[in-house]
């Protein structure tokens, strides 16, 4: 505070020095006479020359810091430099009066008071220093006042001294309104510095945050791969057993392995769709549909887990064509009546439609746990999950909202939750209502029904995979099939299965070895064996940077672990000589 009170009293000197180089002279040439004329001369150098000094030294110590330490010393230095430059200035007194006339005599102490009065409000930062300089040139001049033989002299000395004081009472004021504007400066430093830290430890958290998130998705990208590979290929081996000669014991043990494989599947896929939306490659795709047949296929597929926990499951006829997209819609509604379903152990679900505008609201009721309000927000979150603290693997990974949320903003949706703890939740999608009321065409192919896989007859079909299983797996299930198989872990070694035989299809792991891709083994194919070579790319990549590399390869891409069903249908489409765009596979559903 010292230090910053210094800093203040030696930043207001400058501003007297050319009123004292001014007025000093003036006065010399005003009042001097045969009596006085030395004696003015002498206080005007001294005066003058004093002044200098007292300006140069504030800029001096002004240039370089104030250490608190040297503060009260400097202080004491001010105090006795002041104290001689207010006896300088009273002295002006015993220099003129008595020998000037009644006008000089007026006019000297008119410029000692406006002297008095204009170092108050340069002193003032320090009032001790100020004190001095006051004091000083007060009793310097009553002193001789009083000596003058005039009782108006003694009375006006009297003046004086009650003058000093009463500036004295207003330097205080000015001290005190000094040091508060200091402190006011130090607390907006401190508080400045604080901000500061503050947002450094944000910023620093904010990073932290976003480096533990892309482990994060770099964890679930890789465990997510090494898991789909021997997954993938459980699958193919599972399809090429039940394809064989089994006793009744064996297909019961058969149908509970797949069972169990679907279940990792579907788990992985959820990772997948999660993966997806953080990639940013989810693309809708808008069309006009009827509502009602995607509510009977949900309703189909999961209408018997609620039988299976004695809850009722029904949904209510709508009639309405909504504009949207039906895959990412029919993800949605999926979650929402699965999340319901497993959290409902009385009561029931019910799904109806409510028109509200141009918009058609969907709502899945149901009668199960609720949501207190302080978790409306948090369920939304990537792998929350209420009332599953063991983390059962049955009650799902915790994304099924997450998914949902992150699929309607995708299509500029609104999914909103009501709930009362203890009594049920109510979910509600928008969709906006179809303007016409034409429907959209039939899908490019449906689902085979189980048990119509039918062989390819004729049909080589070159394999290009770096995992041993997955390619042996591969192999087996396309033999079965009736194909013959040609099967790599290389692009080069498949170019030579290629030229020995040429291949009617290629189906082709995205992420090979030695950081090569599907793709650009799609490129080598097509070089050599023409632009129409019927290529199928299968990834088990989750990573966002590779899904949006694999999309933008315009390959027809299906992901690990992949149904041999689904892996049938597109063989036999792509075989057909049709089309396929790059989003075959899309998300589930």
């Amino acid at each position: 505070m010292l230090v910053e009170q210094l800093r203040l009293q030696l930043g207001n000197i400058g501003s007297s020095l050319i009123p004292t180089l001014v007025v000093a002279p003036i006065l010399v040439w005003v009042l001097a006479n045969d009596q006085n004329a030395l004696a003015l001369c002498l206080w005007c150098a001294v005066i003058v020359l004093l002044k200098l000094y007292l300006v140069w030294d504030a800029r001096r110590l002004l240039a370089g810091p104030i250490l608190p330490e040297q503060a009260p010393v400097l202080m004491r230095r001010k105090m006795v430099l002041n104290l001689i430059d207010g006896t300088a200035w009273g002295a002006l007194a015993w220099a003129t009066l008595g020998t000037t006339s009644v006008a000089g005599s007026v006019l000297v102490v008119a410029v000692l008071a406006g002297v008095a009065g204009s170092s108050m409000s340069s002193l003032a930062p320090i009032l001790p220093v100020f004190v001095v300089f006051g004091v000083s040139e007060g009793v310097v001049l009553s002193t001789k006042l009083w000596t003058l033989d005039d009782p108006a002299y003694k009375t006006l000395a009297v003046a004086v001294l009650l003058y000093v004081a009463t500036l004295i009472g207003q330097a205080r004021n000015g001290t005190r309104a000094a040091r508060r504007a200091i402190a006011l400066r130090f607390e907006n430093l401190e508080l400045i510095e604080r901000l500061r830290v503050e947002t450094e430890h944000a910023q620093a958290a904010h990073r932290d945050a976003e480096e533990a998130n892309l482990a994060k998705s770099k964890f679930l990208a890789a465990a997510s791969h090494d898991l789909r590979q021997p997954i993938h290929a459980q699958g193919l081996f599972l399809e090429v057993l039940a394809r064989t000669p089994l006793n009744v014991a064996q297909q019961a043990a058969l149908a509970n392995a797949r069972a169990t494989w679907q279940a990792s599947a579907e788990m992985l896929d959820t990772l997948l769709d999660f993966s997806r939306l953080e990639a940013g490659v989810v693309q809708p795709q808008n069309q006009q549909f009827a509502l009602q047949p995607l509510l009977n296929r949900i309703e189909n597929e999961l209408a018997p887990q609620a039988d299976a926990k004695g809850i009722v499951y029904r949904s209510r006829e709508t009639h309405a064509v909504v504009d949207a997209d039906p895959a990412l819609v029919a993800l949605i509604l999926r979650n929402l009546v699965s999340n319901a379903i497993r959290y409902t152990e009385r009561g029931g679900v019910l799904v109806g439609c409510r028109l509200r505008r141009s918009q058609l609201v969907v709502e899945v009721w149901d009668t199960g746990v609720g949501i207190a309000p302080s978790a409306h927000q948090e369920i939304f979150r990537e792998f929350h999950q209420l009332g599953n603290a063991e983390r059962d693997r049955r009650k799902g990974l915790g994304l099924g909202l997450a998914i949902a949320q992150g699929l309607a903003r995708a299509q500029g949706q609104q999914l909103t939750l009501s709930s009362v703890f203890g009594r049920g939740s109510v979910f509600r999608l928008s969709l906006p209502l179809a303007r016409v009321g034409v429907l959209a065409a039939a899908q490019p192919f449906a689902a085979e029904p189980k048990g119509t896989l039918r062989p390819f007859e004729e049909v080589r079909v070159l394999v290009i995979d770096d995992d041993e299983t997955v390619r042996a797996a591969m192999q087996l299930l396309l033999q079965a099939w009736g194909c013959a198989c040609d099967v790599a872990d290389s692009i080069e070694e498949a170019l030579d299965h290629a030229r020995r035989n040429a291949p009617d299809m290629a189906i082709i792991d995205y992420r090979l070895r030695d950081q090569r891709t599907g793709a650009g083994a799609t490129v080598s194919l097509r070089a050599e064996f023409g632009a129409e070579l019927p290529v199928l790319l299968i990834t088990g990549d989750t990573a966002p940077q590779r899904l949006r590399d694999a999309i933008a390869s315009g390959v027809p891409l299906l992901h690990k672990p992949v149904l041999p069903s689904e892996l049938h249908r597109a063989m036999s489409y792509m075989l057909s000589g049709r089309a396929l765009d790059s989003s075959f596979a899309g998300l589930r559903g």
